[in-house]
């Protein structure tokens, strides 16, 4: 690890979006600046395809491209504390560990959710988007004769969480997000469909507007786009009373 220079490197924490969306509330708190900028980052994009395959065919088929997965960042960040011999390391491992807990203000909105990050590093744009954290391992490693904790190693993942809303058309003005939906093993259309509209049989509904042609391949991690209500057609008076 290098000393911090001019630009410190640092993570920006952001309240979860207080009705859904793809755009965090205000700031939440000051930024948690490292004690050294990192000496390596690691980037990761990937690409979904579904393959074909026919059991009685000699050559597989023409893959299916299904969306583009989002970027991870993988960061190590080193806490040092001996020159002040203070609770700094403790108090900065304390607040990266809330990075993985749900806010006061969503619990009180009956929302749960951690808050959003952004690595922010000078004028590198390419690793600065708004994240949640996935994971945060920290390792202690020097110690005053109290126990107070005087070095600190936090490997983190960032996982993209924001970007364009999946199956909506921005200039088209036909359909207005309640919410943004990340898919989690054993979702189903019908299932989102009974808990945003009151009747699983509006699934179509989810479908179309994230361009779904098959509802039985739900990868997930994906986002989808759930309309409100009022700007969701196809319900047939199926929503909620």
């Amino acid at each position: 690890m290098a000393r911090t220079g001019k630009v410190a490197a640092g993570l920006q924490l952001f309240n979860p979006p207080p009705a859904g969306g793809n755009q965090p509330g205000g700031p939440l708190g000051g930024p948690v600046s490292f004690t050294f900028n990192p000496n390596e980052l690691s980037l990761r994009k990937s690409a979904n395809w579904i393959p074909h395959v026919a059991r009685s065919a000699q050559d597989v088929g023409v893959a299916e491209f299904s969306g583009s997965g989002p970027r991870e960042l993988s960061l190590t960040v080193f806490l040092d504390a001996t020159d002040t011999h203070d609770r700094s390391v403790q108090q900065r491992v304390e607040k990266l560990l809330t990075t993985c807990v749900p806010t006061k203000a969503s619990i009180a909105a009956k929302a749960p959710s951690p808050p959003w990050v952004k690595f922010v590093w000078g004028q590198f744009q390419t690793v600065s988007f708004y994240s949640y954290v996935s994971s945060v391992d920290a390792t202690y490693k020097l110690f005053d004769p109290d126990g107070t904790p005087l070095r600190a190693t936090c490997s983190m993942t960032l996982t993209e969480i924001s970007g364009s809303t999946p199956g909506q058309n921005p200039t088209s003005g036909s359909l207005s997000a309640q919410r943004v939906h990340r898919l989690v093993a054993g979702d189903t259309l019908e299932m989102l469909a009974y808990r945003e509209y009151g009747s699983p049989t509006a699934w179509r509904v989810i479908a179309e507007a994230n361009d779904i042609d098959d509802p039985v391949r739900l990868r997930p991690g994906r986002q989808l786009l759930i309309p409100a209500v009022d700007g969701a057609t196809g319900l047939s008076g199926e929503g909620r009373a």
